[in-house]
């Protein structure tokens, strides 16, 4: 419920237009199914995040009341100068669901990357007394835009330096602090700070923007997602408010024996005692190269087995003055090619990060593409005859992975999302595929009725969005290569896991069940050459082990290997007898 917003009534949360839609259905609109996606944009993929910030700051619990109504009703007289508002409509969903949305949203995981122009997520009504509900939405719905786009950004910024790291380090280790957020100051508000802050943070873990730690604690279970260092302020020297030159010119030293004294750790140059020197203004280029050569001359650099020097451990260089994708892309050539590994910079990002960036960025719209009325099932969409880029999608939409592996999105219901829900009984869905081909549908219910029905967290998003380099990375350090072929007694490791599980529906299934006792004959040995359970590319041969012995005909599936992931849940899959997919 969006308490402590000054906006503080979901019926104020739409365009005003949005008022007059619901008497524009044709009579007898039962049903109004609409869709989320990026149509193209600056990058060819998203990393979608954001969504369950929207849905548990406005949307979960109850959100609407009749004092809610009295007062809507009354603003938007005055607003239009005539009675406008839907009052019976809004009446019925508090007198039928007690102020709680009957509506159903569907969509891919957090931290999901996906290729443009493919559905991201789906919306529609629960109840055929408000299909006018589901569009309401749409103005705060498609506000996902900027944290997705946020997301999307730091992402390709990461899997840039993550190339030149790659190509001039010994190590990856120091990527996840190689872009810190410097966007606070420079964001439209703190609750813009705080979403772009936490999309920052699905990448990487250097911030100075707090809103966004704060956001990520509260609606992404993550207690602490990001970290900073002491630092001085870095403004002009006429500002006798710095921390530095209010000490004046000939006072400098003494302000640096200051921080001496306040910071000790810095005179050990041990592992906590880094020094990390940054240029205020210039060409990034020159004057990186020149501060790094300054710096040669000063301390003892050595040169990795690449070939790069590299500064001692203790020093570093941050760049946080004009920083862009393209900058930064600039910048690294021009270091690589004068012999400087990536491991002497860190960079930092404000504007270019949190707010050189629009909805139109990466072209996201959200349509209707089907409704129902009189009973009729009408498949809808836009196509206008001046731009075919913003030729919507039509009919009941799925998201899958095709023969090739690659995601596209299956339109006009050819994806049967409704196939198995309408059968009666319990029907075991597709189990989940390792290699992640063949998944029936990848969007998961993850709002219905004013209930949240998936909590995802910041550590499982970013195990979501972690980029190829990295996960090459952890699968080199983690020793899948020696893998032990064993089957083990998993039945004592069952009860601990499941217990973590957070997804509501699997939770009431596994509830007082006793594990059997695990047989050879129980399980089943595969060739495993798809995604590990941190999301690391598996290319060797491993063993998964599948119980079928669950309430309900879930699957368990457990990665078996080196000593670190033995017994480890791979995932939970199967249907619920009420036809919704489980997957964990």
């Amino acid at each position: 419920m969006c308490e402590g917003s000054f906006v503080g009534n979901v019926l104020y949360l739409a365009d005003s237009y949005k008022l007059t839609h619901h008497n524009q259905y044709p009579e007898g609109t039962t049903y109004v199914y609409s869709y989320f996606e990026s149509r193209g944009g600056k990058f060819p993929e998203v990393c979608f995040f954001g969504l369950q910030y929207i849905l548990k700051r406005y949307l979960v619990g109850v959100v609407v009341t009749h004092e809610m109504i009295d007062e809507a009703k009354a603003f938007y007289k005055l607003h239009f100068k005539m009675d406008v508002f839907n009052e019976d409509g809004w009446r019925h969903i508090v007198e039928k669901h007690g102020g709680r949305l009957p509506l159903r949203i569907k969509a891919v995981r957090e931290g999901s990357v996906v290729p443009t122009k493919n559905v991201l997520f789906t919306i529609e009504n629960t109840d055929p007394e408000v299909p006018w509900l589901t569009n309401w939405f749409e103005t705060l719905l498609v506000q996902t835009w900027y944290p997705m786009t946020v997301c999307t950004i730091s992402r390709a910024y990461k899997q840039l330096i993550a190339r030149f790291l790659n190509a001039t380090s010994d190590s990856m280790e120091s990527l996840p602090f190689k872009l810190h957020d410097f966007g606070y100051r420079g964001s439209t508000s703190v609750e813009s700070a705080g979403i772009g802050g936490a999309a920052h943070l699905v990448n990487f873990m250097g911030t100075d923007t707090i809103a966004g730690l704060q956001l990520c604690r509260k609606y992404y279970a993550c207690d602490m997602a990001g970290f900073s260092i002491p630092a001085t302020e870095h403004r002009p020297l006429l500002d006798n408010f710095s921390t530095i030159t209010t000490w004046k010119r000939e006072g400098e030293v003494a302000a640096f024996r200051n921080m001496l004294k306040q910071y000790p750790k810095v005179i050990e140059r041990g592992a906590n005692g880094c020094l990390v020197i940054r240029p205020d203004s210039g060409d990034p280029v020159t004057v990186l190269l020149t501060v790094l050569g300054l710096l040669e001359e000063k301390f003892p650099v050595t040169k990795n087995k690449k070939g790069y020097k590299v500064l001692p451990p203790y020093l570093r260089v941050i760049q946080g003055d004009g920083i862009t994708y393209e900058s930064i892309e600039a910048i690294l050539n021009a270091l690589m090619e004068a012999g400087w590994s990536t491991d002497n910079v860190v960079f930092g990002a404000g504007g270019a990060l949190l707010q050189r960036i629009n909805r139109d960025t990466q072209k996201c719209a959200f349509k209707c593409s089907h409704v129902v009325v009189n009973g009729e099932e009408r498949d809808v969409y836009k196509n206008p005859v001046t731009d075919e880029g913003k030729r919507s999608k039509k009919g009941y939409l799925t998201l899958e992975r095709n023969s090739s592996g690659s995601l596209e999105t299956v339109q006009e219901g050819q994806g049967n999302p409704e196939k198995v829900s309408r059968i009666s009984g319990f029907v075991l869905k597709f189990v989940y595929s390792l290699f992640r081909t063949h998944d029936p549908d990848i969007l998961v219910t993850v709002f219905e009725n004013g209930t949240l029905v998936v909590d995802w967290t910041l550590e499982e998003i970013r195990h979501e969005a972690e980029i190829e380099l990295m996960r090459k990375d952890q699968l080199s350090t983690n020793g899948f290569g020696n893998a032990n072929v064993e089957i083990l007694d998993l039945r004592r490791r069952l009860p601990a896991f499941l217990a973590s599980v957070r997804h509501v529906s699997i939770k009431e299934k596994l509830k007082g069940y006793k594990f059997p006792e695990l047989k050879t004959e129980d399980c089943e040995q595969k060739y495993i050459s798809g995604w590990g359970p941190g999301g690391q590319k598996v290319n060797t041969a491993q063993n998964a082990v599948q119980l079928r012995h669950l309430p309900t005909g879930l699957v368990i599936k457990f990665l078996l290997g080196s000593p670190n992931l033995k017994g480890r849940l791979f995932s939970v899959s199967g249907i619920d007898r009420t036809g919704g997919f489980l997957s964990h």
